[in-house]
């Protein structure tokens, strides 16, 4: 999923220095964005307070969207390079398009997963005949250093690794969960899990003390160490946690994030994520003048144009605002 702010801002972030060493509960509002003419997405990262959870650079919220008689999300070709996309649903379908070549329709609790590495093209798209309801999530991994400049690809895993205990379903989106690990393939330590909770479920949850964490609602009432997060808001829960307690005031679902700080400093601007300002300027040429990227076939629609790039250039800096 693009970033299609027309006038986007320059995202500094990474590095060590603001990492939470202990358990706190931070609740992040989201930033309302438009997504093509007729989805709204709210935006959780990055966020006026924070700008990653471990590799976790990029959180989107959509949905539910009455979509019946609307087009439902269009996004048309557009870049990115030096990060992964995640695509997950609750309801509805997308159909992802890319310049490797890839054409697969994603669906509800399926991982679809794109690594970008040096430079990749993609469009998604609700298919014409769709379901009612879009409802889902979008999130982008920054890669590494030592594994920005990898050959792009895509993956779609359709069957993912559930963990259960009373109350509780967890589907592994990437990383491992007590034991359970997902097929998707990660360059950092790191975690994704899609929970389900029941009414009345009241259960703890098993974590990495040296992973930061964050919980993003879907739907529902839950309570994430005795926090109340509505859906579409997002905790920040920091590092040193062995386990979570989570507790549910109706059926709710929740996204489980998290992973090893991630150390090095970025510059995130649009769908580039670089090291410096020539890293996403040089990216912002290539893409406009047809060079790098490739071409993503069959999108009945002209690619995004990038916007301008900010007249101060762009330096890499840290976590947290």
């Amino acid at each position: 999923m693009s970033n299609l702010d027309r006038e986007a801002v320059p995202t500094l972030c990474g590095g060590r220095g603001f990492v939470v060493a202990e358990p706190v509960r931070e609740l992040l509002s989201p930033r309302t964005v438009k997504l093509g003419e007729s989805t709204e997405v709210r935006r959780l990262l990055p966020n006026l307070g924070r700008r990653m959870v471990g590799a976790w650079c990029f959180v989107d919220h959509y949905g539910p969207d009455d979509i019946a008689d609307e087009p439902g999300m269009q996004v048309p070709p557009h870049p990115h390079m030096g990060l992964q996309t995640v695509s997950w649903l609750h309801e509805g379908e997308v159909l992802h398009r890319d310049s490797t070549g890839s054409l697969q329709t994603i669906r509800p609790r399926e991982l679809g997963l794109m690594t970008s590495g040096r430079a990749i093209s993609h469009s998604e798209e609700s298919p014409k005949s769709h379901a009612r309801f879009l409802h889902g999530a979008q999130l982008w991994v920054a890669l590494p250093d030592s594994h920005r400049h990898t050959d792009p690809r895509f993956e779609h895993h359709a069957e993912l690794p559930v963990v259960t205990a009373p109350g509780l379903r967890a589907t592994l989106i990437l990383g491992e969960v007590d034991g359970a690990t997902s097929p998707g393939t990660t360059f950092t330590p790191i975690v994704g899990a899609d929970l389900s909770l029941t009414n009345g479920a009241d259960v703890r949850l098993p974590l990495e003390p040296d992973f930061e964490y964050a919980v993003l609602s879907m739907s529902g009432e839950a309570y994430v160490d005795g926090v109340p997060v509505l859906p579409g808001s997002m905790l920040y829960l920091g590092c040193g946690r062995s386990e979570l307690p989570l507790r549910a005031g109706s059926d709710a679902d929740l996204m489980l994030l998290g992973g090893e700080p991630f150390e090095e400093e970025l510059v995130m601007w649009w769908n580039f994520i670089g090291r410096s300002n020539e890293d996403v300027a040089q990216a912002r040429s290539d893409w406009m003048t047809g060079s790098r990227f490739g071409e993503v076939v069959g999108y009945d629609g002209a690619p995004l144009r990038a916007p301008e790039l900010p007249p101060v250039p762009l330096k890499p800096r840290g976590r947290v605002r």
